[in-house]
């Protein structure tokens, strides 16, 4: 991770200096609705340490990486997905769809998710 990277989008919305409409929060993660939804439920979950890509992580941020998934399976179980189903995504670089360069799980259901996604 470049140590003098300017604060991402989803810092800045951590930090409080953008809006989102938060959904749960805790000491290490931070969860929004997506302002572009692509499904009836469609959630960002962003660690509050900021790293740009899945690639980025260390070995140290496991416990981390394990919050994320947790956060988000709370959230999915609060909003009614458990018993029909949800997705999880991480999109890593810009082949993969990745526009915001902080870490981000997508959270998404609601609805039928198609297979192949894309």
């Amino acid at each position: 991770m470049n140590e003098i990277m300017a604060d991402s989008l989803f810092t800045k919305i951590i930090n409080r200096q953008i809006p989102a409409d938060i959904v749960y929060e805790d000491d290490d993660v931070l969860a929004f609705n997506d302002i572009s939804p692509q499904a009836p439920v469609h959630i960002l979950i962003v660690p509050k340490k900021q790293v740009e890509t899945i690639n980025d992580f260390q070995d140290d941020d496991a416990e981390l990486i394990g919050k994320i998934v947790l956060a988000a399976k709370r959230i999915a179980k609060e909003k009614g997905l458990s018993d029909n189903g949800y997705r999880l995504i991480f999109n890593t670089n810009a082949d993969a769809g990745q526009t915001v360069f902080h870490v981000h799980c997508h959270l998404i259901g609601g609805r039928m998710l198609n297979w192949p996604p894309g």
